[in-house]
């Protein structure tokens, strides 16, 4: 989905170092989001020296702001690192979104919204986990910039 940028931002942009056209029109608007598993450095920090279970809590703190969204993957709905980080999230308003599977284990009570995919065996809950997942994207994208 194309994602213009705002009038505003073409005109500072503009204003700023009269800006091709091309670079206006290729810039697109987005949706400030961070993978918490991707923080390599972070994650062999926390889990040498600290405690494994606090590799998703320690960074929902760090970077969450209240009215954020946390988007929770938990195959059982049981991941102790996981249920640490949905705990937090809703200590400093943060809302979260779990996706687990059939039970949705012991993360799904604390969760905001608890989307059960109606499995248990882990590649079933993982293979029904994707389209569930890519429909949260493209409701996301028609909520925040339009129709497609």
């Amino acid at each position: 989905m194309r994602r213009p940028i705002r009038e505003e931002t073409r005109r500072r942009l503009a204003a700023a170092d009269e800006a091709p056209q091309d670079l206006m029109e290729s810039l697109q608007e987005a949706v400030p989001a961070i993978c918490l598993n991707s923080h390599t450095s972070l994650l062999t920090a926390l889990c040498n020296d600290g405690d494994p279970d606090m590799i998703f809590a320690q960074q929902v703190y760090g970077y969450g702001r209240e009215g954020d969204l946390l988007l929770a993957f938990s195959t059982s709905g049981n991941s102790r690192n996981v249920r640490n980080a949905v705990r937090v999230a809703r200590a400093v308003g943060v809302h979260s979104i779990l996706i687990s599977g059939r039970s949705g284990g012991t993360i799904a009570p604390l969760a905001d919204v608890a989307i059960r995919v109606p499995e248990e065996d882990t590649y079933k809950v993982q293979e029904l986990t994707l389209p569930v997942y890519h429909a949260l994207c493209i409701l996301v994208e028609q909520e925040l910039f339009g129709g497609m």
